[in-house]
This record gives C-alpha cells, sequence and structure tokens, in this order.
C-alpha cells in the first residue's frame, strides 16, 4: 500500500554513480541524456558528472533534443554542449549501421543512459535505449543504465504485448502498454528477449536506485518533476497518456497544442453530451468534464472543438485503457460523428501498419472498436499480467522485500550485472 508520509527520499543512478565512478568502468564514456537526466538536486546529470571529473567525452541525444525543445516527432540538431563542450550527437531516427557507425566514431569505452521514461510502452525514449544497446553489443561496449523512478509505479500493468510484424519505434519489444518497468529493468527484459530472438544482447549493467518501491508513484518519491517533453508537463499528464496517446491513431485532437496535452481530449462534431455519457459510464478513478478548446498546433489546429478534460481522483483505480477505449467508442457514436483511423504513411516498401495499430501493437484494438467488441478489448488489456510473471526474473526492486508474486527481488543491488 501506499503511504506518502512513510515515503523516503529516492536517491537515483546518477547521484551514486557521482559518488563512485567505479561502479561504471572505462576511461571514455558517452553519455545518452537531454534536460530530463537530472541529480536529485536538479543539476543536469552531464554538467554534474563532469564537473566532478567523470570520463565524459560525448553526449547523445534522443528525440525532443539535448534541451527538450523540439516537439514529437524532431530532435534538435547535433554540435557541442554549451554547458561542457562536449560533442553532442543526435540519435533520433538513426538505427543499424547509421547508428552503429556514429557510435563508433566517438571512440567509446562504454556507454551509458540517464533519461527519465513516463512508464508508457510507446513513449520513445525505452527505444532509444533498446536501440543504443543493441549497437553498443555490435560494437563490443560494455552498457550501463542509471536507473530512475517508473513515474507511474511498477505494480500495476496493463495491455498487450507486441506482435511480430508490428514493432516499431512506439513498440520494439513485445512489452505491455502500461509496462511497470523502470529502464534499468526494461534493459534486462530487452536483452533477453533479444538473446531469446538469436540477437547477442549482452546483459546490461544496471547503477541501481536506492529507497524506490514498486508501489511508489512520482509524488511518493520526494523527486521534482523535469518534463520529460513539450507535451507532458506534469505527473498527471504522464498517467492519462497511457491511454490517451491512442487518440494520436484517430482524427480526434489528443489536447496537443494546449496547456493540458493529453488531458484534454475532443473532435469539432462533440458537445457537451459526450461527457455527460462519459460520466454516466462511472469509470473508475476518473473524472470528466466538458471542455471546448482550440489547438494552436496539430489537429484541428485554431478551430474551436469540443470534448472533455479528463482528471485523476484515485491513481489506485483509474485504468487509462480502459478509460481511453470507452473514451474513442463513446466518441465514433456520437451524432454527426467524423470519426476515422489516421492512414499509415507510404514507405518504399509499401504502406505501413495504421498508426493505431502501432501504437496498441496490433490490429486487434481497431477491428474490436470496430465490431464494437469491448469485452475482447478488456481482455487484451489484462494480458499483461502474463507478460509481467515472464518479466519476474528481470525486475530489481520490491515493494518491500517481497513482491505480489511472493518472490523476493533484490530491492538495494548495489549494480546488476
Amino acid at each position: 500500500m501506499r503511504s506518502v508520509q512513510s515515503t523516503p527520499r529516492v536517491r537515483l543512478g546518477v547521484d551514486r554513480l557521482l559518488r563512485d565512478f567505479s561502479l561504471v568502468p572505462g576511461h571514455r564514456w558517452g553519455l545518452i541524456t537531454n534536460n530530463t537526466g537530472v541529480t536529485s538536486e536538479l543539476e543536469l546529470s552531464s554538467v554534474a558528472l563532469w564537473k566532478a571529473g567523470a570520463p565524459l567525452v560525448a553526449l547523445l541525444t534522443p528525440e525532443h533534443g539535448l534541451r527538450g525543445t523540439a516537439q514529437a516527432g524532431d530532435s534538435e540538431a547535433g554540435g557541442v554542449d554549451p554547458e561542457t563542450g562536449l560533442p553532442v550527437l543526435d540519435t533520433y531516427l538513426k538505427e543499424g549501421l547509421e547508428l552503429d557507425q556514429a557510435i563508433a566514431e566517438l571512440g567509446l569505452d562504454a556507454l551509458l543512459f540517464d533519461l527519465q521514461d513516463i512508464g508508457a510502452r510507446f513513449y520513445t525514449y525505452a527505444w532509444t535505449m533498446i536501440d543504443c544497446m543493441r549497437a553498443a553489443a555490435r560494437l563490443g561496449i560494455p552498457f550501463h543504465v542509471l536507473d530512475r523512478p517508473n513515474p507511474l509505479g511498477g505494480e500495476q500493468v496493463a495491455g498487450p504485448g507486441v506482435v511480430r510484424g508490428f514493432e516499431s519505434f512506439v513498440g520494439r519489444l513485445n512489452i505491455p502498454i502500461r509496462h511497470g518497468l523502470t529502464l534499468g529493468e526494461l534493459a534486462r527484459v530487452g536483452a533477453s528477449l533479444d538473446r531469446r530472438d538469436g540477437i547477442d544482447v549482452p546483459d546490461p549493467g544496471v547503477v541501481t536506485m536506492r529507497g524506490w518501491r514498486r508501489w511508489m508513484l512520482w509524488a511518493d518519491t520526494g523527486l521534482s518533476w523535469v518534463m520529460p517533453s513539450p507535451n507532458i508537463p506534469t505527473p498527471e499528464s504522464a498517467m492519462v497518456f497511457v491511454g490517451n496517446a491512442l487518440f494520436e491513431g484517430t482524427s480526434m485532437s489528443e489536447g496537443r497544442g494546449t496547456t493540458r496535452p493529453f488531458e484534454l481530449v475532443g473532435a469539432p462534431w462533440l458537445g457537451s453530451d459526450y461527457a455527460e455519457r462519459l460520466i454516466q459510464a462511472r469509470l473508475p478513478g476518473v473524472v470528466f468534464r466538458a471542455a471546448w478548446f482550440a489547438p494552436t498546433f496539430s489537429k484541428h489546429a485554431n478551430e474551436a472543438i469540443g470534448g472533455v478534460q479528463i482528471y485523476v481522483a484515485d491513481p489506485d483505480t483509474y485504468d487509462p485503457l480502459r478509460a481511453a477505449v470507452e473514451m474513442i467508442m463513446l466518441a465514433m457514436s456520437a451524432p454527426g460523428a467524423h470519426f476515422h483511423w489516421r492512414e499509415p504513411a507510404w514507405e518504399e516498401t509499401g504502406p505501413r501498419p495504421l498508426f493505431i495499430d502501432l501504437l496498441w501493437g496490433s490490429d486487434s484494438l481497431r477491428n474490436k472498436i470496430d465490431d464494437g467488441d469491448k469485452d475482447s478489448i478488456l481482455a487484451e488489456i489484462d494480458s499483461a499480467h502474463a507478460l509481467r510473471r515472464r518479466d519476474e526474473p528481470f525486475l530489481i526492486y520490491g515493494s518491500d522485500s517481497v513482491n505480489q508474486w511472493g518472490l523476493r527481488v533484490n530491492a538495494d543491488a548495489n549494480h546488476c550485472p
């Protein structure tokens, strides 16, 4: 059970590395990071490590860039970091041989990862980590994760995994949508799944946290929130993102271009009756109100549209995916609805799957919603528990000393091999 009063302050992986560089061997470190990579005192990890004399020789950045200014689907240019004078490699949209060659040119003997995830499979920082971990394996460079909390906690999991053929940069691996893992744990799961598929990826090193337990949400950690990207301004937006990011695969606005992205959802054909129908659905842990807004960019830009604002009343009972499915189905059936699934992009090899299918990890959500088969969708949401049992051996932290399946996990490991 969560108890804010008894919450210890979490000590991050980077905090521990600053006290003991021997946790990561090597004399030429590359650090994958951006504005979310901060110490518990809110100093940039790159700057803190550089000032402390760590053998940093390069910085590597993900989507949104080193300073986090770029919008979704974009990044900042590489160059030189003005804070440390270190070269900056933009890894966004690089993979395979291109990524290998770019990293090899840096002459590293250790690659470190320090980014703040938000706990949803389709958030791309995890896949930057996996791509770079695979590149490091191909180059023979040790890979280390400086671990951070999952803002959504580590006990609740929800959503299906990724079906073969639907892998993408919003889901490289077969893990649930709400995965309930820290990135250190996810890296360990990823290395195991890669080896199962015949990809030679060693277990990553994980510089673990102190004081984090699986029951903790962000408010329980005692840490200050840094926006992981421009459209995740608060821990609440991270919570609703798990479900409401599915609206990115539809003709509806997910609130991009407003000050409450993912908490505001709407479309031009919706009125106040949409909120009334959602309230009547009595979804647990969440409250809706009718809302009107005009996004300044993205879908329906500068157009006044109707919809709802979503409020998380009880994070322990709120199921973001179940709520989002209900919201989509009620919007589709609204009078005068012009709902449609976003069309796929074409590539040289032909059309990609629809974006909603990449987000869900298969085409089953779209097909079942079109068929009105909500019960089967809810069963898919619950299928996450089977994947959690598969991943149990790779968990590092416990809720106390024993996890929910009665298996003891190592909550205070110094450094996981």
